[in-house]
């Protein structure tokens, strides 16, 4: 399977769940997103970073972008309508986007975590110590493939 990295760089200072089927779905979304999140804070920590925060705004800008991606096969930091990452996270109402890592295709939280810290640009935005929120999104094709966003805030 292919699997593909992508990374937004740091920012100048309503979505719909799209599931493959449960026999598809190696994780349910919600479980993945959180896994994501924590495997996060466990490499921020063990690198001397302070743990980031779950912020719901962020969360939704990043499921949205994980959607659309799934729904229309399209991997790309540039989003519906044109949008950029910083774009989408004020939308949905946080102020201070800070960063943006997504992938596609990988069939657990560890395996793309994993490969975002084997990348230098995705570890950067992972350890960037100046994070401050995160959020998650992960959406399924109908054929299972896993689209992941994770975005955060300063």
């Amino acid at each position: 399977m292919f699997r593909r990295l992508a990374l937004a760089a740091v920012a100048p200072a309503a979505a719909v769940m799209f599931l493959a089927t449960p026999a598809q779905a190696a994780t349910p979304v919600a479980t993945l997103q959180a896994d994501i999140a924590k495997l996060t804070n466990v490499q921020r920590k063990s690198h001397g970073c302070g743990a980031v925060t779950v912020n719901a705004s962020i969360t939704r800008a990043a499921r949205a972008h994980s959607v659309w991606m799934a729904k229309t096969g399209t991997f790309s930091h540039t989003g519906s309508g044109g949008s950029s990452f910083s774009a989408r996270v004020k939308a949905a109402g946080y102020k201070k986007p800070g960063g943006e890592n997504i992938a596609w295709g990988y069939r657990s939280a560890n395996e793309v975590v994993q490969a975002w810290m084997a990348s230098p640009g995705h570890r950067a935005n992972i350890l960037n110590c100046k994070f401050k929120t995160v959020g998650v999104g992960a959406a399924y094709t109908a054929s299972g493939t896993a689209y992941y966003t994770q975005d955060f805030g300063f």
